[in-house]
């Protein structure tokens, strides 16, 4: 297993039950793929430095994962479908 660093922006607009249910959901994703979440850091909501799709602010997680490339590419199809999550950014921390 590979180790990443996964860090994802939802809506600020989201009521708290469903973004906590869409984080949870979205952990569910690697989880269920057989990753292993080693560190889950909550930043709260953040000003964008720029708008995104006329949005001002999001909600940022930061995940530390140890997974197999097919969990990793799983979640970053999924999330790029889902239209609550604003941007996601998956860096392999592994040297190659």
């Amino acid at each position: 297993m590979r180790k990443y660093e996964i860090m994802y922006i939802v809506k600020a607009s989201l009521e708290d039950a469903v973004r906590n249910e869409l984080i949870a959901s979205l952990h569910g994703i690697l989880t269920s793929n057989g990753a292993v979440i080693s560190k889950a850091d909550d930043w709260g909501v953040k000003e964008f430095a720029y708008p995104i799709d006329f949005a001002t602010r999001g909600y940022y997680m930061l995940l530390n994962v140890e997974a197999e490339p097919e969990a990793i590419k799983e979640f970053d199809r999924l999330t790029r479908i889902n239209t609550n999550v604003v941007r996601t950014l998956i860096l392999n921390l592994e040297e190659n």
